[in-house]
């Protein structure tokens, strides 16, 4: 059982005001679609999920098998992708991931695991490249190949389209429909998805 609940977040940056009164919950199997325009808060929320920056106000419980986790034990349990993610140019995409794997998922088979997500988002043939060479497209699906990495039981997935050509975009609908079955996801963005792919829609713009 895996369980997300939201309550009554408020965000203010000094005395302008982001959202309040965000309120939801979410389970296994639950889809979520945060929009609203560019700069309405739609990044802010994700986050503040994402335990990346605080709330103002209100509170946030991640249950998992009925045993609530820890603020500080989210990175476990979460995959996310956004565009301001950093990479390390001067590495491969092989040994940016290798990196960040070796703090994440100890005791793993890395090599096959970072080879596996590698073909998973079409890189596997570009592995030994330095990241310096990749296109914007190409980056944001290393991007998303970091958010894979714990096989996540939460994917919070910021503006992932970005940069992408149609082929990145059918990889971004392959991962929702796989993250459907395994846990519970939340997009944001503000370009218009095909509706099936999520149960729950929240405009941003409504919390004001």
């Amino acid at each position: 059982m895996i369980e997300l609940i939201c309550e009554n977040l408020e965000k203010r940056f000094i005395n302008k005001l982001i959202f309040k009164g965000v309120t939801f919950s979410l389970k296994k199997g639950d889809s979520l679609a945060i929009t609203g325009r560019n700069g309405s808060g739609k990044s802010t929320l994700i986050k503040i999920i994402a335990n990346l920056i605080k709330a103002t106000s209100g509170k946030i419980t991640f249950r998992i098998n009925n045993k609530e986790i820890l603020k500080e034990d989210f990175i476990r349990f979460i995959g996310f992708c956004a565009p301001y993610f950093n990479l390390y140019e001067e590495l491969t995409a092989y040994e940016n991931l290798e990196l960040f794997m070796k703090l994440k998922c100890e005791g793993e088979s890395v090599k096959e695991k970072i080879n596996n997500l590698l073909n998973k988002v079409n890189l596997y043939h570009c592995r030994n490249n330095p990241v310096r060479e990749y296109s914007t497209g190409m980056k944001q699906k290393l991007k998303l190949a970091f958010a894979l990495i714990n096989e996540p039981l939460l994917l919070l997935l910021d503006e992932p389209q970005s940069n992408l050509d149609f082929e990145g975009i059918e990889l971004i609908n392959n991962i929702i429909e796989e993250q459907n079955n395994r846990g519970i996801l939340i997009l944001a963005s503000n370009e218009i998805w095909e509706p099936t792919l999520f149960n729950i829609t929240l405009n941003i713009e409504n919390f004001k």
